[in-house]
């Protein structure tokens, strides 16, 4: 077998690549001990204050408190438009006249034969005569379009003229003092409802938040065409912004109890010293102040403090995550997270 000769400059050459290697395994070796000191060691934790919302989420679309399509009941020619689009109009008040000059006619008419049938026919025909005369006055005020309710003429496509038939729709006028709207809540959410309930609801037309309460919900529920079975809550909004109309669409929060604002952070920031809960505040000047603390768990990995902390502060680590399992180490050798950690899932604030 032939032996191989090293020069002086290829042994001098390696002998520095193995200088190096073992120069770098020694600092990634001190780089992992000091990681590790300082993870059990100089962790800390904050604690925030959170709030916690007991909401159901609806959507949907609002609708005047009332509404009536401005129709015509007879045939006939327009001989009045007594209000245009955007007039505020009461109960009973004239919109539209047809021309009822032979109906007015035939009243008249009708009522010369009643004065003659009282000096000369019986009882009985002027009471038939009578009655004849109740549904030409009907015929009359058929002639006319008028307001059914207090609201505002949303639209009115009409004038002096336009020979309308009977059915002919020739606007609306809604009542907007409030509006309304019908929900989806699915079943598992319809135990949780209570007549009076606070909503919140958000608009794309609107910024800010505009308030309203659930009025009613039926005692049957019913099946969408999805599949799902849900029921119908009606929800409605007295004090509505001039810029939220009829039809606009929302989304929305039922309130089933009110918002609580809890201070929350994570367990391994509390201590336990005989019996009593504890924690160390770190100040600025980076000296720890020990406190006593109330707590309750909340959730997997956080606490509720009840007493003791006021939120804000930063708290020194009384247990190490990893020996408490919340980071497992993976077949790979790299951390994982576990527990609840704050993902994407997590709601508005750590779960109970």
């Amino acid at each position: 077998m032939k032996k191989i000769v090293l020069s002086k400059k290829q042994k001098i050459i390696a002998g520095t690549v193995i200088g190096l290697a073992v120069l770098l395994v020694a600092l990634v070796s001190a780089r992992k001990i000091v990681a590790a000191k300082n993870s059990a060691g100089n962790e800390t934790y904050t604690v925030r204050k959170e709030t916690y919302e007991n909401v159901i989420e609806i959507a949907g679309t609002v609708s005047a408190a009332k509404s009536q399509t401005l129709k015509s009941l007879n045939d006939g020619t327009v001989i009045g438009v007594y209000k245009k689009e955007g007039d505020s109009v009461k109960a009973g008040d004239l919109i539209v006249q047809l021309d009822d000059t032979e109906q007015k006619y035939n009243l008249a008419n009708l009522d010369y034969e009643i004065s003659v049938a009282r000096q000369n026919q019986t009882a009985g025909k002027i009471k038939l005569m009578q009655t004849q005369r109740e549904a030409l006055v009907r015929k009359i005020a058929d002639r006319k379009i008028v307001a059914t309710f207090d609201g505002i003429i949303a639209s009115l496509d009409v004038a002096t003229g336009d020979y309308l038939e009977a059915k002919d729709s020739i606007g609306s006028l809604v009542d907007t003092s409030y509006l309304t709207a019908d929900v989806e809540v699915a079943e598992t959410d319809v135990s949780k409802l209570r007549a009076g309930q606070k909503v919140d609801f958000t608009f794309p037309a609107y910024k800010g938040n505009v308030e309203g309460y659930l009025v009613s919900f039926p005692a049957i529920g019913e099946v969408t065409s999805r599949g799902a079975t849900i029921v119908k809550a009606k929800v409605r909004i007295d004090d509505v912004p001039s810029a939220v109309l009829p039809n606009f669409s929302f989304t929305g929060k039922i309130q089933v109890t009110a918002p609580e604002t809890k201070l929350v952070v994570e367990r391994y920031a509390i201590g336990r010293d005989k019996g009593m809960a504890f924690a160390e505040i770190i100040g600025k000047d980076g000296k720890t102040n020990k406190v006593e603390v109330k707590v309750e768990p909340y959730g997997a990995v956080y606490v509720n403090v009840v007493e003791g902390l006021t939120g804000g502060e930063v708290l020194k680590a009384q247990s190490s995550a990893a020996k408490s399992g919340r980071m497992k180490v993976s077949s790979k050798g790299k951390s994982a997270s576990g527990g609840n950690g704050g993902g994407a899932n997590r709601p508005m604030m750590p779960p109970f």
